[in-house]
């Protein structure tokens, strides 16, 4: 019976695993490959784009060792987005005799075909990642030609006047607009406030507290 491991990537904290492994397990139970659990590597949180990532430097560590026969992906893009880094591990794998198998492109490396086709693929992934890149910057020009701010809140914004707008019955959503900021950003500045009430905010020209000052002291 041939030794499996399985090779799963998603690019944010948020999403599952889960999802890939279970249609891994799956196809290796229809198969018979015998697939030990710590022979499951994973890395979530990581983008494609990264060629250097703690599961998959393990998993080709262990594929030096010959510790398993076949690697299974979900998917090509899975393993790299690179043409370069994917034609690597490719090569690096069949170097140590082990199997590359692909679920949703149907493809593995176990003959001339099969590696013919894999190059195709990862050149049609790095296209559309190229593709996506250049939208994602279009629409950034976009929104800076608009007007529109990008990034992170503008550093000179006048916290304690922000923390004083909101302290005098303000909504977050008022707050906001007047300052150009965000509703997360006015939150943000409320909690550090609150904690660090040693740190007063000082009082604004005009505001309560400075006139009761003003007429005590010409009293």
């Amino acid at each position: 019976m041939k030794r499996a491991a399985f090779y799963v990537r998603v690019s944010t904290v948020d999403q599952h695993p889960e999802t890939q492994l279970r249609e891994l397990r799956e196809y290796a139970q229809r198969r018979g490959l015998s697939v030990a659990q710590e022979r499951e590597y994973v890395d979530h949180g990581f983008g494609g784009a990264k060629a250097r990532r703690p599961a998959l430097d393990r998993m080709l560590e262990d594929a030096r060792r010959r510790h398993f026969d076949v690697l299974l992906v979900w998917s090509c893009d899975r393993l790299a987005r690179s043409t370069r880094h994917f034609l690597q591990v490719i090569d690096e794998l069949d170097s140590c005799d082990v199997q590359f198998v692909s679920l949703r492109e149907a493809f593995d490396t176990s003959g001339a075909l099969g590696r013919a086709f894999l190059g195709i693929v990862a050149v049609l992934g790095e296209m559309e990642r190229a593709l996506l890149i250049e939208r994602v910057r279009s629409g950034m020009a976009r929104a800076r030609a608009e007007g529109r701010r990008i990034g992170r809140a503008r550093l000179d914004v006048n916290r304690e006047q922000v923390i004083h707008d909101r302290r005098s019955g303000m909504s977050l959503t008022q707050v906001a607009k007047k300052h150009g900021i965000s509703r997360a950003f006015v939150c943000r500045l409320m909690k550090e406030a609150s904690a660090n009430p040693d740190v007063l905010v000082p009082p604004l020209a005009g505001s309560v507290p400075e006139q009761a000052n003003a007429a005590g002291a010409a009293q």
